[in-house]
């Protein structure tokens, strides 16, 4: 931290809201959209300009649809019919353009498939982006291709033991939670936006299999990595663990709770689940020196990476956002609200972001990648709104 956190809560509500709304967002809905092809950029260089990219994946354009989506609708940034426009033009061009069920991994400068490899984590996205669609603007075409994706993904995805594939062609040899975890986010969002059961009950499914599987007896901690029989890794203490994706999950099985209206022990059993994840990420996985989420540790708590991702630190400002807090909590909120802006939103880049950072603070990466703006945006309209 360059200087000591003097900032009180309506002054950095400020500061994130002039950050993100008026500078952010307009960075890439303008400089970060290729109006000629319709589709978002991947990559900005520090003088915000586009980097050229062989192919563009179907994940990074599905979060940012839904961003501006949510933006359109929380009433702070008006690309709404943008981002409706690329989804269109998304379906045209990723949907079954090689003739088979589901959606291309990425597209080339060409327009055509890059890779046709079917990925669970970009197949959560689209239905997330289309679950945000339906929240804008309720088209009935929308609303059947959220079916159709939740179906497919079903038919191309399902292990026999459970749970999913992370992709097809699939090795047979690992499973990961990070693309259940946001499979589940896509169904809650397009429940909440439907109403529909459907989604719901695959939405359970995915909480137990977090239970049962993902969520290590042992350490009372979330893994990464498992076999294709669901079993950790590696051995007791070696296995990874990510402190981003504790703060994930905690917030998406209290979200979980509060959508399928869970009460008695089932409530109180994923109340205890999400305040175990969200403990062990603040108390292990964070630098409270340098007010940052780390980037790994073991799953007996032993820092592996003292690097920082961007998303991380939004998952964390997420929960400190959210409900009511104590005065020593505002004032923990704030210390890391503060050491975002400072360390990975510098003035200089006028809406862009450092997406990684070392222990020293020093840059990771040479560029800024559109990925990040779906964090982002998910922590700070808590923020700021």
């Amino acid at each position: 931290m360059t200087r000591a956190i003097e900032d009180t809560t309506p002054e950095i509500q400020a500061r994130w809201r002039n950050w993100l709304f008026n500078q952010a967002l307009p960075l890439w809905s303008h400089e970060g959209f290729d109006h000629e092809r319709g589709l978002f950029h991947e990559r900005l260089d520090w003088a915000s300009r586009p980097v050229p990219m062989q192919a563009l994946r179907l994940m990074v354009q599905a979060r940012q649809i839904s961003t501006f989506c949510r933006a359109a609708l929380d009433g702070v940034h008006d690309a709404g019919v943008q981002a409706l426009n690329c989804l269109d033009t998304v379906r045209r061009l990723y949907h079954r353009t090689d003739d088979q069920p589901g959606w291309v991994f990425s597209i080339a400068a060409t327009d055509r498939p890059a890779q046709t490899k079917r990925d669970l984590y970009a197949h959560a996205f689209i239905l997330f982006a289309y679950g945000w669609a339906i929240r804008y603007a309720d088209r009935p075409e929308d609303r059947a291709m959220a079916r159709r994706i939740a179906t497919d993904i079903d038919l191309i995805f399902a292990a026999p033991n459970g749970g999913y594939v992370d992709a097809v062609p699939d090795e047979g040899v690992l499973r990961s939670q990070n693309p259940h975890m946001h499979l589940l986010e896509a169904y809650l969002v397009v429940f909440e936006a439907t109403g529909d059961s459907f989604y719901l009950e695959r939405a359970k499914a995915l909480v137990d299999l977090a239970r049962t599987r993902l969520i290590d007896p042992r350490s009372g901690l979330l893994l990464e990595f498992f076999g294709s029989d669901w079993r950790p890794l590696k051995s007791f203490g070696e296995n990874q663990v990510q402190p981003g994706h504790l703060f994930e999950w905690s917030w998406l099985l209290k979200d979980y709770s509060r959508l399928a209206d869970c009460t008695g022990d089932e409530a109180e059993l994923l109340v205890q689940n999400s305040g175990t994840l969200f403990k062990a990420g603040l108390t292990s996985g964070c630098d409270h020196a340098r007010h940052v989420v780390l980037d790994s540790m073991t799953d007996t708590h032993v820092i592996l990476e003292r690097s920082a991702r961007i998303w991380a630190q939004t998952e964390l400002l997420r929960l400190l956002y959210t409900g009511e807090k104590t005065q020593e909590e505002t004032r923990n909120a704030a210390l890391f609200a503060v050491s975002f802006l400072e360390q990975f939103a510098p003035l200089s880049l006028k809406g862009g972001w450092i997406d990684h950072i070392d222990a020293d603070g020093d840059r990771l990466v040479d560029y800024m990648p559109a990925s990040s703006l779906y964090h982002i945006y998910g922590a700070g309209r808590q923020i700021a709104l």
